[in-house]
């Protein structure tokens, strides 16, 4: 066994080409005739075969590198006996004119895939080919001679895609259960309600799509919970009950107005284009016993805490009653998703798709708060911004949190008319 330098061959008009293929690595066994590199010039591109057989000791050249005739490719570990490696010798010219042969060929816009094995595209379009993955040899050129453009490249993709998506299935999970429920107990089987079922896949799509990320704070309702708890119908005396969550409503509104970006949506984000919303449609999840709704209060900027709460009350009774119509659970601007009636804190909530953020509300409680300089009870809410990253970062969500704090605070409650 002997070592063999393997060098660039005569490439005629070829000099100072790129690399832009290496196609063998140290330890690798390869025949001749093997490809070892592909270089690419503004005409054409073409590849570099082995004139031995052996195994890759050392590779002298890389992807980028510039190349002519003579420069070393690598150093073979060459299998032949010296008979066969003389042999062998006398072919080498051969080879070379059938190199020659090839790039004649491909200069002149005419593929022979018996000898190349490459098809016939311009620099330009094998670089497009590389970078989306597509091996151009399965491409059909619809230009002359079947050369091979950008748009090809395209189609062929496009097409591909399509049967994708016409007979992907959804695949099993990797781990499958060894033994059934029932071999453990007694078990029950019932349908799982259809509204979860039609909400499991927005759900799903929602979560592999966008980028979750979470924030949380908490925002100090103490003069708002004060305000609420006060308000009497000026007739009659009687306490006007109005739920917190309206006045949550109102607050994201005013958010919104000042964050534009978390009114907005992304429906492909390959095109580089956001859909900034002028309306203020606010979600709102609805808790039913056949799964979670998310009906939208309508233009809520343009109305009164008093009939938003009316419309939540009543929204909330349709959903309920599986009356809600269909067009009603979408187009909305953000969601709002609350927990307070029930209990617990901080939560992440999942982003309802298209929309770009999401704002959770846990249950309100009372808290000793060093304030103005001395502890004070105030009436704390948690709250958790969950926001598609791909819009929004957490400098902008962070300070989103601050103005719905705000807006929650102390000076905002009086300010809402009832």
């Amino acid at each position: 066994m002997s070592d063999t330098e393997i060098r660039v061959p005569n490439i005629g008009e070829f000099k100072d080409v790129e690399v832009i293929e290496v196609l063998v690595i140290e330890g690798q066994e390869i025949k001749k005739n093997d490809p070892l590199i592909t270089i690419e010039s503004d005409k054409s591109s073409v590849e570099i075969p082995s004139v031995f057989d052996g195994k890759v000791k050392t590779l002298k050249i890389k992807v980028g590198d510039k190349v002519s005739e003579g420069n070393l490719i690598l150093i073979l570990e060459e299998k032949l006996e010296t008979k066969e490696k003389t042999r062998e010798n006398k072919i080498v010219k051969k080879s070379f004119e059938k190199i020659q042969e090839i790039k004649s060929e491909i200069k002149q816009n005419f593929i022979n895939n018996k000898i190349t094995n490459i098809s016939s595209a311009s620099p330009k379009a094998r670089k497009f080919a590389r970078e989306l993955g597509v091996n151009i040899n399965q491409v059909t050129g619809s230009e002359k001679d079947g050369r091979i453009i950008e748009d090809d490249i395209k189609k062929f993709v496009a097409t591909k895609s399509k049967i994708f998506e016409e007979t992907k299935e959804v695949k099993p999970d990797k781990i499958q259960n060894e033994f059934e429920h029932s071999d453990f107990g007694q078990v029950e089987i019932k349908d799982i309600p259809r509204v979860k079922k039609i909400a499991s896949k927005y759900l799903t799509n929602s979560w592999t799509t966008i980028p979750h990320v979470t924030n949380h704070d908490e925002a100090d309702i103490t003069e708002m919970e004060n305000f609420r708890n006060s308000l009497t119908d000026m007739y009659s005396g009687e306490e006007i009950k109005i739920t917190p969550l309206a006045f949550i409503i109102k607050a994201l509104v005013s958010s919104l107005k000042k964050f534009p970006s978390f009114n907005s949506s992304i429906d492909k984000i390959e095109t580089g284009k956001m859909t900034l919303k002028k309306y203020y449609h606010i979600g709102i999840a609805v808790d039913t016993p056949n799964g979670l709704m998310v009906p939208k209060i309508r233009n809520a900027n343009n109305k009164k805490i008093s009939l938003i709460n009316k419309e939540l009350k009543e929204v909330s009774e349709l959903c309920r009653n599986l009356k809600i119509a269909k067009k009603e659970l979408f187009g909305g601007s953000m969601t709002i998703t609350s927990l307070g009636g029930i209990g617990g804190s901080f939560f992440t909530p999942i982003i309802n798709y298209p929309e770009v953020a999401i704002l959770g509300v846990g249950r309100s409680q009372k808290k000793q708060v060093f304030l103005n300089g001395k502890f004070q009870t105030r009436i704390t809410l948690p709250i958790s911004l969950s926001y598609d990253h791909r819009i929004i970062d957490g400098a902008e969500a962070a300070r989103f949190n601050n103005e719905i704090k705000e807006n929650l605070g102390k000076n905002f409650a009086y300010k809402l008319a009832v």
